[in-house]
């Protein structure tokens, strides 16, 4: 079994998260660049069944900029047993139809049985690219699972919906999302961190993949305008003299939300 993760550097939930005002891109220096949380718990995903189930093999996938190699280098300290990172000039400010475009490319070349992605990242926030990827790869795709069983040649588990919970299943290969209802990711050890200084992480670029960036400028996502938020304003007082609910019938009138 042949398992591939996909984990991507993002900014520091607990840090400051700003847009470049000249870019419009996601200003990376503003706050600690980590793995994302969803990556690791589906890294998690992937561990746990490596654990009792001998000869499986996790690979760690992430498309990032040649600065995020110590942050991907986390998942080999974790447990995996190689790492890939697609790191390419043209993939700055990638958008979501390029970066499925780029880990299919390099999940065909890597080989596979099942790729486990997050279901949301904490930067952009698209929640499509498991989707995307399968339909590139033509495999079956089960995402949002809030549980996870691997099985001979299977893939099943639970998906939440209004009012119901869903057991789904599909055959391998195939490509599966998670949600934050899975476990939490070990803590890398010590002996794991000496560890992934030895293991194999293989470095590829659109050239490898045969991907061409330009491809997509023609539907490329761009930004077309930003500007910062204006600092936010004191609010309007009260004072309840027997006409309050006149006030604040007229402050919301006033504000178009009545």
């Amino acid at each position: 079994m042949k398992i591939v993760v996909l984990v991507k550097e993002v900014p520091d939930t607990y840090g400051d998260r700003k847009l470049s005002l000249e870019t419009g891109l996601a200003d990376r220096a503003a706050s600690e660049a980590v793995i994302d949380e969803i990556g690791e718990r589906a890294l998690e995903v992937a561990l746990s069944y490596a654990d009792h189930n001998h000869g499986t093999e996790v690979v760690v996938l992430s498309m990032a900029p040649e600065s995020a190699t110590a942050t991907v280098r986390k998942g080999l300290a974790m447990g995996a047993a190689s790492a890939v990172q697609v790191v390419d000039p043209g993939l700055l400010g990638a958008d979501l139809g390029l970066t499925a475009e780029v880990l299919a490319a390099a999940l065909q070349r890597v080989g596979f049985d099942l790729v486990i992605g997050g279901n949301l990242s904490t930067d952009g926030s698209g929640g499509v690219i498991p989707a995307m990827v399968a339909e590139l790869l033509g495999v079956p795709s089960v995402t949002a699972l809030n549980s996870v069983v691997i099985g001979d040649g299977t893939v099943s588990g639970e998906r939440a919906s209004d009012g119901a919970t869903m057991s789904v299943s599909t055959t391998l290969p195939a490509v599966i999302s998670i949600t934050e209802a899975l476990p939490d990711a070990r803590f890398p050890n010590f002996k794991g961190i000496m560890a992934a200084k030895k293991k194999p992480f293989e470095t590829l670029s659109l050239a490898d993949l045969q991907v061409e960036a330009e491809d997509h400028s023609a539907s490329h996502s761009i930004v077309i305008g930003l500007s910062e938020k204006p600092p936010r304003t004191a609010g309007v007082k009260i004072v309840d003299e027997g006409d309050a609910g006149e006030q604040l019938a007229e402050f919301l009138i006033q504000n178009r939300l009545a």
